[in-house]
């Protein structure tokens, strides 16, 4: 058996046995990520969304969701809610960094535009904006919303599609 220098990154879709561990990485990201821009109070409230496991999951296949995994093993998911809207994306804290966010949102860019989408938006959290604005994305608007009885700030975020990534 070698060993292997570089993770293998793949992407795949969204299986609904990949629930609970989706749920673990999304309470993982925000309880590791957030911390600078927001309240314990604030992320708790805001990690309470996958609490509810089969709601979790309904979000989840009610979109087009693709998990990024490395070497097999899920690290990471993305969803889009309409061909304009990244509703989720998070990452595992351990292998932030190393590309899968990228290649998640190179892909719903990819299927959005194959879909006839224009453009690409999503709300993005004050901890994942610089993420965003390597990418291509402007911000368009400051918002606050309501989660688990906490206000949270963040910023609705736009890149225009280009025909190029449709045929990609």
């Amino acid at each position: 058996m070698m060993a292997r220098a570089h993770p293998e990154f793949a992407l795949r879709p969204f299986l609904i046995e990949d629930t609970p561990l989706l749920a673990e990485i999304f309470r993982a990201s925000i309880e590791e990520l957030t911390g600078d821009d927001y309240t314990e109070g604030q992320q708790r409230a805001w990690a309470s969304a996958a609490d509810n496991e089969k709601a979790f999951a309904r979000r989840l296949s009610g979109q087009l969701t693709l998990i990024a995994t490395m070497n097999g093993s899920p690290i990471g998911f993305a969803s889009l809610a309409s061909n304009e809207t990244i509703d989720l994306i998070y990452v595992h804290p351990a292998v932030v960094g190393q590309g899968a966010g990228t290649m998640l949102v190179d892909a719903l860019a990819k299927l959005a535009a194959a879909r006839g989408g224009k453009r690409l938006t999503a709300d993005v959290s004050d901890s994942a904006q610089d993420f965003f604005k390597k990418r291509g994305f402007t911000a368009q608007q400051r918002n606050t919303v309501l989660r688990g009885g906490e206000w949270l700030a963040n910023t609705t975020m736009e890149k225009t599609l280009a025909a190029k990534e449709a045929a990609a």
